[in-house]
């Protein structure tokens, strides 16, 4: 017999979560704390001696931006954390500067800030409760995170053995004589402040590359489908190698270490109709320099994909476009993208098919358009796209303008007003996967809590849970089984269990 969930489950089954919450080592969280003002007032005096007093401290923006302006000739744009450590890695700048905008740095983490806000939120049994919103992401129902928003925790930099070491430094007050920065230490830290209940230990499973398998079955993306297969069989290369593979044309078991890097940068930015301007985005999220990148991608990419990106580029400088990148760079950006959409068909399809079957839709109220697994339909004011599990995306007021673009009302993410929000075909196939997406997680939460499984949080595509013997491989199984309406789509999830949460 067939499991079958309804939302109403799914939000008896939030309210038990939030009911239960997780343990918090409240020891280390007031000892980060500690080490933090610490730090602060540190960071604070070495700012003020390296300034002669001008700047007492290296958070005082504006003093500091004049400061090195008068004192060094270096005039900066501004002191946000991608600016400066853009500037760092340039090889340009004084090392007097250099010193002081790593103190900026360091003394500016804002991370830190959640360990208060775990103090601040815990109960009297040291228990953090109400960590999720049901719903939270209004458009898609992915749960999104509340009080020290464990949705949005910095990746750690730092090894297990050097938290662990961390862990006792920090609770020992010597985290300064033993690491270099005591600041960044307490930023990989937070994870580790989320400890299972006694005798209990945290079982954590994570479903793989759920958007990218996702996106190819909704799409019928065949040969990446049957990629995503032979990966999960151990009988093929991972998707990363394959994507850049299937882009230029070579063995994707022959792609090496930076290939993969930018296999993996083409998938997480151009599924949903990303350009080059996308591209460098995430490139720059992995640390990826897109000269370097340039120089080292020029003869791989064909001469004609080449050309027709220099061809565009010399358009949309005609038309006077911001281009925030070398030439050289965004021609190579631009040809990634082209690459990848010509090794998608699929998806590059389902985007045209989902833009069509909407602007139907809007023209033809009360009549549903097939678009793929999913079906369009407007009543009214209201467009509503069925996902597979019999859910819907619904999007209010929505009309074609006179300039031929799709709006319909909604929250900018931006401003947090109600406005118009443009829309099109790579952007509903952005909603449709990460709806779907999270009703799989749905599905795999409640057969671990079904199993005996104590969930206590979800981060992303995450499942927490505490059980005093079960493993993460059965966690792990529960999340790759298929919805009954998900037949087709390969699923696959690893995990780990541990003493203190983890990345």
């Amino acid at each position: 017999m067939e499991l079958q969930i309804t939302e109403m489950d799914l939000w008896r089954l939030d309210q038990r979560i939030n009911e239960r919450g997780v343990r918090v080592d409240l020891d280390l969280a007031r000892s980060a704390v500690a080490a933090t003002e610490r730090e602060q007032l540190r960071l604070s005096q070495q700012a003020s001696d390296m300034t002669h007093g001008l700047v007492e401290s290296a958070t005082q923006r504006d003093a500091l931006l004049r400061h090195i302006l008068a004192t060094y000739g270096v005039e900066l744009p501004d002191l946000r954390k991608a600016t400066v450590e853009r500037l760092l890695d340039s090889g340009t700048l004084p090392a007097e500067v250099i010193d002081l905008l790593t103190i900026r740095l360091q003394a500016s983490a804002t991370s830190t800030a959640k360990y208060q806000a775990l103090l601040n939120g815990a109960s009297s049994d040291g228990r953090l409760r109400g960590l999720l919103q049901f719903c939270g992401a209004s458009r898609t129902g992915r749960w999104s995170g509340r009080l020290f928003q464990p949705q949005n925790l910095p990746r750690p930099s730092y090894k297990a053995k050097e938290i662990a070491l961390g862990i006792s430094a920090i609770k020992a007050g010597i985290d300064d004589l033993l690491f270099d920065s005591p600041m960044e230490l307490i930023s990989n830290l937070i994870r580790s402040c989320l400890i299972p209940s006694e005798g209990k230990q945290f079982v954590v499973a994570d479903l793989s590359n759920i958007e990218g398998r996702v996106a190819a079955w909704v799409s019928d993306e065949a040969w990446k489908l049957d990629a995503f297969r032979l990966f999960d069989a151990d009988l093929g290369p991972d998707l990363y190698c394959v994507a850049y593979g299937k882009s230029f044309g070579i063995d994707p078991t022959e792609v090496n270490g930076d290939q993969r890097q930018v296999g993996k940068v083409q998938e997480l930015a151009l599924q949903y109709g990303g350009g080059a301007n996308a591209f460098a985005t995430f490139a720059a999220a992995y640390s990826i320099d897109l000269d370097q990148l340039a120089d080292q991608a020029w003869e791989v990419i064909p001469e004609d994909t080449r050309e027709k990106s220099q061809s565009l580029l010399q358009w949309m400088k005609e038309k006077k476009a911001t281009i925030s990148m070398s030439d050289r760079a965004w021609v190579v950006c631009d040809s990634f993208k082209s690459l990848w959409r010509s090794a998608h068909p699929g998806i590059t399809g389902y985007w045209e098919t989902l833009d069509r079957a909407v602007r139907r839709a809007i023209a033809e109220a009360g009549k549903t358009f097939d678009a793929g697994r999913c079906k369009v339909r407007r009543d009214g004011k209201w467009l509503r796209i069925r996902l597979p599990s019999g859910r819907y995306l619904c999007y209010p007021e929505i009309r074609l303008r006179e300039d031929d673009k799709i709006t319909y009302k909604g929250i900018d993410q931006f401003t947090r007003k109600w406005t118009d929000i443009e829309s099109y075909g790579p952007k509903f196939l952005e909603n449709i996967v990460q709806s779907i997406s999270r009703d799989v997680l749905a599905h795999g939460m409640v057969l671990a809590e079904n199993a005996g499984f104590e969930i206590v949080l979800t981060v992303h595509d995450e499942i927490i849970s505490e059980h005093p013997s079960l493993d993460h491989h059965t966690l792990a199984e529960l999340m790759a089984t298929n919805p009954p309406w998900a037949d087709g789509l390969p699923l696959k999830a690893a995990g780990f269990t541990a003493d203190r949460y983890r990345k």
